[in-house]
């Protein structure tokens, strides 16, 4: 089915295609693979549009992802749009209303419409303040010391936590269940639907008290805002409200964390970097770019061929399952250079990363991921600028954002 649009030959120390023996796309276990980005890169030079099965391939390369995603009329998603969606595997939603992930235009930009007020960049402004409050709490309660202390459990996952959590309105006495009930929302689509069924009930029932509560005596808050939303002149219900905050937890939560995480991980690695930053702190914002391409908090996204037609050269049949691989993207040579496959904090911001999709379903949260990475980094390089890692990080089995889930450090001032 595929036609190959590339017989480039991969250049001396590249992995090749043929020596990389059968993946498999759909488990999480090829997410965890050493040589990942050399797959990745093998993929981009030799079938960048790559059959997997007679109707799934994977895209790799940086402009064929764009194209994708700025394309709703050939590429849709409200055919699915993860790895292993509920809708492609047969496990129903249980009737509930689509997130705006699974939604195409016209629909899509009225329900963005709903809750766009809270997340342009002048209203994520004028959360600065309260996000750094925020922050300076979380990394008070950590101290230098020759200990090592989880970074996940410590610092990486409480900011974004409480972040969503302000912006939900949830009271700080609920607030310490969020964690796990986002651990299971993330890792839903890949596991037994037993396995997560009664912590997502949980969310369920609390959201759903915390939404009549919010009805009775609203706030400025987003679950206020969305209680009292129309949509096609009918008022949002409790099922609507719930499949939002959903999309939240994990688009505000998982994947600012994992951004966190990962970025403390590669600046690490990259100890001249890291102390020009702590020296310079003006040169945050254009390293939190680099850590978001090359972290890649959301590795995949999928979509729906809506029609046959050919993307790059290759051709593709109505109804074949294209799965865009971001971290691919943001690595290819073709858009960054022959550094593309190195770390560099003072990288040119364009080409602009894929970090957060692209087109229709470009991230809603991306002014407020970005406000907390500058803000995190900044409270870490000034209190702690020598961290080290003292361990390996424990690395979350996923599809959608692999993350991590438990990083040792040593906080060194």
């Amino acid at each position: 089915m595929t036609t190959p649009r590339s017989n480039a030959t991969p250049g001396p120390g590249v992995v090749r295609l043929a020596d990389v023996g059968p993946f498999d796309p759909t488990s999480t276990d090829f997410y965890l693979r050493p040589d990942y980005h050399a797959v990745l890169a093998a993929l981009r030079a030799e079938s960048p549009v790559y059959y997997v099965g007679d109707d799934l391939a994977v895209v790799t390369r940086y402009e064929d992802v764009r194209e994708i995603s700025r394309d709703p009329e050939r590429f849709c998603s409200g055919q699915g749009a993860l790895v292993n969606d509920p809708i492609r595997t047969g496990r129903a939603r249980d009737g509930a209303p689509p997130s705006i992930l699974f939604v195409d235009p016209p629909q899509h930009a009225r329900q963005r419409g709903l809750v766009n007020r809270k997340f342009t960049p002048r209203a994520v402004g004028q959360m600065e303040a309260d996000i750094r409050a925020i922050a300076r709490t979380v990394f008070d309660r950590v101290g230098e010391g020759a200990e090592p202390i989880d970074a996940v459990e410590h610092l990486t996952a409480p900011i974004p936590l409480l972040v969503i959590a302000e912006l939900l309105g949830i009271p700080d006495g609920d607030r310490s269940d969020f964690r796990r009930w986002s651990d299971a929302v993330i890792e839903s689509s890949d596991r037994p639907v037993e396995d997560t069924i009664a912590l997502i009930t949980e969310l369920h029932a609390f959201l759903t008290a915390h939404l009549e509560a919010k009805l009775r005596e609203p706030g400025d808050d987003l679950v206020s805002m969305l209680g009292r939303a129309e949509l096609d002149g009918r008022r949002l219900g409790p099922d609507d409200v719930f499949s939002w905050l959903l999309t939240l937890l994990v688009a505000g939560n998982e994947t600012t964390r994992t951004l966190l995480s990962g970025g403390m991980v590669v600046l690490a690695e990259h100890p001249d970097q890291r102390a020009r930053l702590a020296a310079d702190p003006t040169a945050i914002p254009i390293a939190v770019e680099e850590c978001l391409r090359w972290v890649t908090p959301i590795q995949t996204m999928c979509r729906t061929v809506v029609a046959d037609t050919t993307l790059g050269g290759t051709r593709l049949r109505s109804g074949d399952y294209l799965i865009m691989m971001y971290a691919s993207a943001n690595r290819d040579e073709a858009a960054y250079g022959p550094t593309a496959g190195s770390f560099d904090a003072a990288r040119p911001v364009n080409p602009a990363h894929l970090a957060f999709g692209f087109g229709e379903h470009l991230c809603l949260g991306a002014a407020l991921a970005r406000m907390e990475a500058r803000i995190f980094f900044e409270e870490l390089l000034t209190r702690f600028p020598d961290y080290q890692i003292a361990g390996s990080p424990v690395r979350v089995p996923s599809t959608l954002v692999c993350g991590i889930a438990s990083l040792p450090v040593a906080l060194r001032g």
